[in-house]
């Protein structure tokens, strides 16, 4: 079961530092979505040691889809096992927090993962959102502050 307090106490504990369990992917094009995969992870969802599960043991032992913004949404969306993360595409008012939001700024290619660690409003909506982030270390970020041609919602269902 996930405990998305859990996932958001580790995202305010390494929002601006490393956990030296897990490698620093800020050198190879950005470690956003490692840490978001950390913050589920450290919520309780198991990882999926299959050949193409969702899992991190070291930087050669590692799946695609633990550090890679659309592999992470394309397992999230399509696992049915009893372990790794579990997700379907929301509206924003279906939000909360734990839950992720990916964003595709420039080219045609969603490139950043963040998780949502506050919300202040009683319907979510861009500028009652807070985000927090690795590679450009961001702690409760208003959504809004962002920019970005494109978002999507992810709510965690496991």
């Amino acid at each position: 079961m996930y405990l998305r307090q859990k996932a958001i106490d580790y995202a305010y504990e390494f929002w601006n530092k490393r956990n030296p369990k897990f490698y620093n992917f800020d050198s190879l094009g950005g470690d956003c979505t490692n840490f978001i995969s950390q913050c589920l992870y450290y919520g309780s969802i198991p990882m999926d040691y299959s050949p193409n599960g969702w899992y991190y043991v070291s930087l050669s032992k590692r799946s695609p889809s633990f550090s890679g913004v659309n592999e992470f949404f394309n397992y999230a969306i399509t696992n049915t096992k009893s372990v790794g993360i579990k997700a379907k595409v929301v509206t924003i008012d279906k939000l909360e927090v734990g839950d992720v939001v990916q964003m595709l700024q420039k080219g045609d290619v969603f490139h950043h993962t963040l998780i949502i660690t506050k919300i202040t409003g009683k319907v979510p909506e861009l500028n009652n959102i807070y985000v927090t982030c690795h590679t450009n270390d961001a702690k409760d970020k208003q959504l809004s502050n962002y920019y970005f041609k494109k978002i999507r919602f992810l709510k965690i269902i496991s």
